[in-house]
């Protein structure tokens, strides 16, 4: 039987910086510190935004207990997103070939791809020097589709790729495009990451008439399960706000996470490690609810004691 551990999706925004921390609790130093000593892991999402440097690596590092860890969401790049100029480092600058008149890098060439993905990894390395490095999330955009044999087969070749540039890291992978598992895409889907052993993430978030968005599944394709709650509110989920936060603006009701703690024990009895993270950073939403179902299900969330995770009671 695995283990579960639950944490949030951010500890630094600025609605949940707000609600959830004491007044005394000021720093950044003084947050990471206060969330390290309530969960055990975390999810870093603003690496997606431009790769920080090496430094603020060892500071998390510094700051956290040991047994904690930090998952790191991909620099945008890396999963094909478009990224601003301004946010790649000099080095990175000589390499872009081409800017569109947003000011946005689209189509890395393989020399930039390749330079982005080596400084990716040196942030990364003094958290993997520590021992508190997870997992690496590559969440892809809508637009990385499996709709058709042709792009199902160049996506996924891209996908191999990127897991070797981040290799020896473990690589989470998040579909935003719900033909990965249409039809007999789905078990294809799941044999191709389960035959590199990258971890499927899961995902709970709003459904569609159209079924725009990816569906509820739960699967193990590795030794870890990791699952992402994105929260289930309709009119923000697409929309273009002010921050991530705003889109994942939802509180989850106690009916809610009940329908999610069985399919987390199911994917425990299948894992060594399975992680559930709260992305709905709105106030105190993530940790309110993170606690609720650690409750649920039994898991202790508190980091500081060098533990991997809560063993989870099948008799709940």
């Amino acid at each position: 039987m695995g283990s579960v551990r639950i944490g949030t999706c951010s500890w630094t925004d600025k609605t949940m910086v707000a609600a959830w921390y004491p007044p005394a609790v000021r720093t950044s130093e003084q947050r990471l510190r206060y969330y390290a000593a309530r969960f055990d892991t975390v999810e870093a999402d603003s690496p997606f935004y431009g790769i920080p440097r090496p430094s603020v690596a060892q500071a998390w590092a510094e700051r956290t207990p040991p047994g904690f860890a930090f998952h790191v969401k991909a620099f945008g790049l890396l999963t094909r997103h478009s990224v601003e100029e301004e946010r790649l480092s000099p080095e990175l600058r000589e390499l872009v070939t081409h800017v569109d008149v947003r000011g946005r890098v689209r189509d890395a060439s393989p020399e930039l791809l390749d330079a982005a993905f080596e400084e990716f990894r040196a942030f990364l390395e003094p958290l993997g020097s520590a021992g508190k490095m997870g997992g690496v999330l590559l969440q892809f955009p809508p637009w990385v589709t499996a709709t058709d044999r042709a792009h199902a087969h160049e996506n996924l070749a891209y996908i191999e790729y990127a897991a070797a540039a981040l290799a020896p890291h473990r690589v989470l992978v998040e579909f935003r495009h719900p033909s990965w598992l249409t039809g007999r895409q789905h078990a294809q889907t799941m044999r191709f990451l389960a035959d590199r052993g990258l971890s499927y993430v899961s995902v709970d978030a709003p459904q569609f008439a159209d079924a725009s968005t990816m569906p509820p599944v739960t699967a193990a394709t590795s030794d870890w399960a990791y699952v992402r709650m994105h929260g289930r509110n309709r009119e923000t989920y697409f929309a273009r706000t002010g921050s991530a936060a705003d889109r994942f603006d939802y509180l989850y009701t106690s009916e809610e996470l009940a329908e999610w703690a069985p399919r987390v024990r199911d994917l425990a009895q299948q894992t060594n490690v399975t992680w559930v993270m709260f992305n709905n950073c709105k106030h105190d939403y993530a940790p309110r609810n993170a606690r609720e179902l650690a409750s649920m299900l039994h898991v202790e969330p508190y980091g500081g004691s060098g533990a991997a995770g809560g063993q989870l009671d099948l008799g709940v």
